[in-house]
């Protein structure tokens, strides 16, 4: 009798054991691996003169870096040509600065099952980013509150076939811009483990996400690994300010991933 109560102690009793078939699971989908050809919108051919063009409006227009010496003067020791604020890049310079970069990374998650590939022949599907507005059976179209964005990360957390977090699911109106990211970020790292985005809205706040992760994942492990893909935009015409590069600057001190895009708004960029 006393060897079948330590036994039963040893696995760790009945209560142990119920917990453990009771116990929900979310179950995730792998990252999608492309096994299939991409399809070739153009012709090799059409892609070189895209290139072309596109390297004579660096050359000859340039891109303008507002309010930001540091990155005036990277751009000048790696060979492009300052005038004032505006930055005109030799051809050739952008591609080479280009093969630098890695055709694929690791971004690592909380829970190590839930790490995605980026790049290559994967595909990560992640929630929507930055809608200010939300829509419910009650309360119609309404600006999002800090708890449409819980729920949002909870049900991104419990779709099997979102690889991804995201970042801003949605805007929530209710919580001061100067501290809603720290409770935004907060969300993705306490609501789900798959991966997440970073603040891009102000250099600290992007700082901020960095020393969050820090606490999550552990200083050394950030600075060696990627643990943020974060969202970067390009203002319209050709111009990055000091918010977004600056935000883009700290992720890149620290090892992190950015994603740039250009920030093309109907109505919004004229």
């Amino acid at each position: 009798m006393t060897e079948q109560r330590t036994r039963r102690r040893a696995r760790g009793g009945g209560a142990a054991r119920r917990a453990e078939r009771t116990a929900v699971r979310i179950e995730a989908a792998k990252y999608i691996e492309r096994k299939i050809p991409n399809l070739e919108m153009l012709s090799e051919e059409a892609l070189q003169i895209i290139e072309y063009n596109a390297e004579t409006v660096l050359e000859e227009v340039g891109v303008n870096f507002v309010d930001n010496p540091e990155a005036l003067e990277t751009w000048r020791k790696a060979g492009a040509m300052i005038d004032g604020e505006r930055v005109r890049i030799p051809r050739g310079l952008a591609r080479k600065l280009c093969e630098t970069a890695p055709s694929k990374f690791t971004q690592h998650a909380r829970n190590p099952e839930r790490n995605v590939e980026i790049g290559g022949d994967s595909l990560v599907l992640a929630p929507v980013y930055g809608p200010p507005f939300v829509r419910d059976a009650t309360g119609g179209r309404r600006y999002a509150t800090m708890e449409d964005f819980t729920k949002f990360v909870k049900l991104g957390y419990m779709s099997k076939y979102l690889h991804h977090s995201g970042g801003t699911v949605c805007e929530p109106t209710d919580v001061p811009v100067n501290k809603r990211h720290l409770d935004m970020l907060l969300a993705h790292m306490l609501y789900s483990d798959k991966p997440f985005m970073g603040s891009v809205t102000e250099p600290s706040r992007a700082q901020d996400s960095v020393e969050m992760c820090e606490i999550l994942f552990g200083k050394d492990f950030v600075q060696e690994n990627t643990v943020m893909t974060s969202l970067i935009n390009v203002n319209s015409p050709l111009t990055f300010d000091s918010i977004m590069m600056g935000a883009m600057e700290v992720y890149a001190r620290n090892n992190q991933a950015c994603i740039l895009s250009p920030f093309i708004v109907g109505g919004a960029m004229s």
